[in-house]
Order: structure tokens, then sequence, then C-alpha cells
């Protein structure tokens, strides 16, 4: 499995996106800026996220992005793979021609990482890794200007 950044950032984003809904629609401005996550890469994932129904968008003043799913039944692997992201370790992407078109030597090894890295993803939910949030310290922005001096 090549777990690139797109898959990475999708699973960071909507963690943040779960942690953040309860005030309503969540911007990709605010999870930009909260995880340092490109605008317009965020914009492409959830283009992504939302075609597989993962999210959905609010137009608007007050728009941005919900679930469209309970957190509990949205799983990292249908995350990773709303937004293309190969999992597959094999050199030969499964079609078993990936030594002279014949079956390498361990194919088997890297088709059994490929099942157990699905079966993993997929038994880790959202509200599984949101829950591993609630009891760890977040930063906290400080507001640094000087206090201005108020005229008696």
């Amino acid at each position: 499995m090549r777990l690139t950044t797109k898959g990475r950032f999708a699973v960071t984003a909507m963690v943040d996106l779960v942690m953040r809904q309860t005030r309503g629609p969540v911007t990709l401005a605010a999870i930009s800026e909260r995880q340092h996550i490109s605008l317009s890469y965020l914009e492409q994932l959830f283009g992504k996220l939302r075609r597989a129904k993962l999210v959905s968008s609010v137009r608007g003043p007050g728009g941005g992005y919900n679930l469209a799913q309970q957190p509990s039944g949205i799983s990292v692997a249908a995350i990773v793979t709303a937004v293309d992201e190969p999992m597959d370790a094999t050199q030969c992407g499964g079609k078993e021609n990936c030594h002279d078109d014949k079956r390498c030597m361990t194919h088997d090894l890297w088709a059994t990482l490929n099942k157990k890295m699905h079966e993993y993803l997929s038994s880790v939910s959202l509200a599984d890794l949101v829950a591993q949030q609630a009891n760890r310290p977040v930063a906290v922005l400080h507001d640094k200007r000087p206090a201005e001096k108020v005229a008696a």
C-alpha cells in the first residue's frame, strides 16, 4: 500500500470535520488553516469525498461540509479509497505479472500485506479516531498582540 499525502490528508481533514461539525458546516478554509493543508488540495479531496457520499456540502453564507454518514459508519479504508489512493503493496497491482510477465517469488507476501492493511483500515472508523483525540491536549493559539491601553 502506498499511502501518500492524499490519503493521509483526507483522513486528517475528515477527523477535523467530525470534531468541528457540531457547530454547523465546516469550511475547507478553516480545515486548511488548522491542519496546514493547501485549500486547493482540500477542494480536490472533498470533491472526491462528496462523490463517494462520505460528506455533503452546504452552499452559501454559513456553508461548508458535513459528514453524510455517522462517523462510526465511515472506515479509514473508505476514506482512502474515496480519494483514489491505491491500497496495493504488490509491484504488479495484483495482476501477478511482476517478473517478466510471471508471478514474482514474493507476490504472496505483498498480497497478504494488502489484505491485512485493508482489514485493519476497514476496522478503524472515523469515530474511533475522534475518540482517540478526545483525551489529548490540542494546540491552542494565543493572541500575542500587546494589550491596548484603555483611556480613562
